[in-house]
């Protein structure tokens, strides 16, 4: 057989090129996983943030309902209405809780002590807004304190 005879076998000429363009199609799959798994990533950074938020905010929101427990005849000192100026007693509280959740915005309201009951509802709502701008993330505590 002469090289000639063998350069011309048929269905030689539609084979041309096949392995190059079946490596561009593997190309771009892989890269459209890529994108993929780095819009997960993101997506898990987030998921991370926020729950770290969280969890600062149920720690502050346990401090200040310890502090509050320990000086129960003064529960009514604990109040802080929404964009109000922290009183004496809440601002070391409110400052160390704007450092841990830079936004936040704090209520805590604190319903007296029904007579029959002796004990003092105090709500503590901390809020923030998400870095990406996201609706507002709320996290509410009640606690009831014995007077």
């Amino acid at each position: 057989m002469n090289t000639h005879t063998l350069a011309r076998r048929p269905g030689a000429r539609r084979q041309h090129g096949l392995a190059l363009l079946e490596a561009m199609i593997a190309v771009v799959i892989l890269a459209i996983g890529l994108i993929g798994t780095v819009g997960l990533q993101a997506r898990a950074y987030s998921a991370l943030n926020d729950a770290g938020l969280r969890a600062e905010a149920t720690m502050a929101a346990d401090k200040l309902i310890g502090t509050i427990t320990a000086d129960a005849a003064n529960v009514a000192n604990y109040a802080l209405a929404d964009g109000a100026t922290p009183n004496a007693t809440m601002a070391p509280w409110v400052t160390e809780t704007q450092a841990h959740i830079p936004g936040a915005k704090i209520v805590v309201a604190v319903t007296p002590s029904n007579v029959l009951l002796r004990r003092a509802q105090v709500d503590i709502s901390i809020s923030w807004t998400h870095k990406s701008g996201k609706a507002p993330n709320k996290h509410l505590i009640t606690a009831y304190i014995e007077s």
